[in-house]
């Protein structure tokens, strides 16, 4: 009688999200390298924050800068290419939490879609590419999101304290971390099965409250500059009375389909409204996980503006919600959504790579210009300086300083801002405003202002084109320090 022949071992599907996790974040990585598009001002920014390690910063809590440090530090580098890697890693590493996330909710092989979904959404495949705030945030919200799941299965005080320990860092990499104590409040309000114990909860909550103190203090002790700029943001205060702008709320939430991808975030609309009808808490609880968030970036943008990423918190319980139902109700649209967000996936990062070369066909300006010409012009600025023998560049434009706080690194040519009495307008005129005992002449670099210092003309003007800057006209002026401190005082 003949044997039964054995049966090819069916491959686990965690390593194979896995792969494909890794395959992914391996082919960002190398285009990364090939990428033309030069950091933007916010990019500069958060690696100038990296360089005066603090407890926080002019607009945003201190983790981005603490990471791109650290990147700095090991590469011993400071092009793009290290400053943006961060964002690749970051998401593959979220994505990979995720998929552990999801086997509190479902099984392995929609465990795995989970992780491959997440990685390959849009407002992923962004992230991956230019270094943001949102994108430090997210693994730790994932790991919170993974570890409270754990925490109503089964109590633990080393699961507490790691939890508060994720919302902690959370919170340093951008305060929309809040959002998750929101959410996780609603839902424990609201389904008796979603609670952790009391125990837990303060043991996360302490540990949380201990990780955010210093940022506290540290705005305590600058007048509250973050969460300032945080409010100036919202817009509410500059705007009294009542403005709707119902418009803007539509807008935002029809961008929701370009953040997370059509199918996932149209899944989503219908998934929510039926899983709040169901017994199972688990479904309920990722509503109120997300349900919230969207509802007040909404609101947000209803009574001011809100960017299409200030939700962007919500993507983690979206995805844990729709793709275990998509996976086993409708995969054929699951396929479709991935095939959808796999192609952008693959073009963004080729496209980086074309930044200085794609133009538009009407006028002939480059489609990527906001990420193309701030190199060329800091290095003239620079080499105006040495050629006309000063050892200081001034200019009251946050772009301008951004990159040319990266390009003077090493140079021995000191930048400032112009000083700016009571309430600084950005984080250049709050740490480096030109000093007030500083003798000897310096260039103002300007894209249109007049310089505060009347004196003689530029000595140098030009268009700094083709790029950002290119419809403008940039002016370097010749002055003497002697204007400024008494200005300052």
């Amino acid at each position: 009688m003949q044997k039964n022949a054995p049966q090819a071992k069916t491959p686990d599907p965690i390593r194979t999200g896995i792969a494909v996790i890794a395959a992914l974040t391996l082919y960002r990585g190398i285009m990364l390298a090939f990428s033309t598009a030069e950091l933007f001002v916010d990019e500069s920014q958060y690696w100038q924050w990296g360089q005066e390690l603090a407890w926080g910063y002019y607009s945003k809590p201190p983790l981005i800068g603490w990471v791109l440090r650290a990147f700095s530090e090991l590469s011993g580098s400071v092009s793009a290419f290290w400053v943006r890697l961060p964002g690749a890693l970051f998401h593959a590493a979220t994505a990979l939490i995720l998929m552990g996330a999801a086997r509190e909710v479902t099984d392995r092989r929609a465990a795995m879609m989970v992780g491959v979904i997440y990685v390959t959404m849009p407002v992923v495949a962004v992230g991956a590419l230019l270094i943001s705030t949102d994108t430090i945030l997210m693994p730790f919200l994932a790991g919170a999101l993974w570890l409270y799941l754990t925490l109503v299965r089964r109590p633990s005080g080393a699961r507490a304290l790691a939890l508060g320990l994720c919302l902690g860092l959370g919170m340093l990499a951008k305060y929309a971390a809040i959002y998750f104590v929101i959410g996780a409040g609603v839902g424990a309000a609201l389904l008796p099965a979603a609670r952790i114990a009391w125990r837990d909860a303060a043991l996360a909550a302490l540990v949380f409250l201990a990780v955010i103190a210093p940022n506290l203090v540290w705005n305590l002790q600058h007048d509250l500059t973050t969460l300032t700029h945080t409010a100036d943001n919202v817009d509410w205060v500059r705007r009294p009375g009542l403005h709707l702008n119902p418009q803007g709320a539509v807008e935002f939430l029809a961008s929701q389909f370009m953040v997370m991808g059509p199918v996932l975030f149209g899944a989503y609309l219908l998934i929510a409204v039926r899983a709040l009808g169901r017994p199972e808490w688990r479904a309920r609880w990722l509503v109120w996980m997300s349900a919230p968030t969207l509802a007040l970036v909404t609101l947000q943008a209803l009574l001011s503006k809100a960017y299409a990423n200030w939700a962007v918190t919500a993507c983690l319980a979206v995805v844990l919600l729709v793709v275990p139902v998509l996976w086993h109700r409708a995969r054929m649209w699951l396929w479709v959504g991935l095939a959808l967000n796999l192609s952008v996936s693959a073009f963004l990062p080729y496209a980086a790579t074309q930044a200085t070369s794609w133009t538009r066909a009407s006028d002939g300006r480059l489609l990527m210009r906001r990420y193309v010409g701030q190199t060329a012009m800091s290095a003239r600025i620079l080499e105006e300086a040495r050629r006309q023998g000063v050892s200081a560049v001034v200019s009251g434009n946050r772009h301008l300083l951004a990159d040319l706080f990266l390009a003077a690194k090493g140079s021995g040519i000191e930048i400032y801002a112009v000083p700016v009495p009571d309430h600084p307008p950005h984080f250049y005129a709050q740490q480096h405003p030109y000093p007030a005992g500083r003798a000897g002449a310096y260039l103002f670099a300007t894209l249109g202002e007049v310089p505060p210092c009347p004196g003689p003309p530029p000595v140098a003007t030009w268009k700094p084109g083709p790029g950002l800057y290119a419809p403008n006209t940039l002016s370097l002026y010749l002055r003497n320090g002697a204007c400024w401190p008494a200005e300052a005082e």
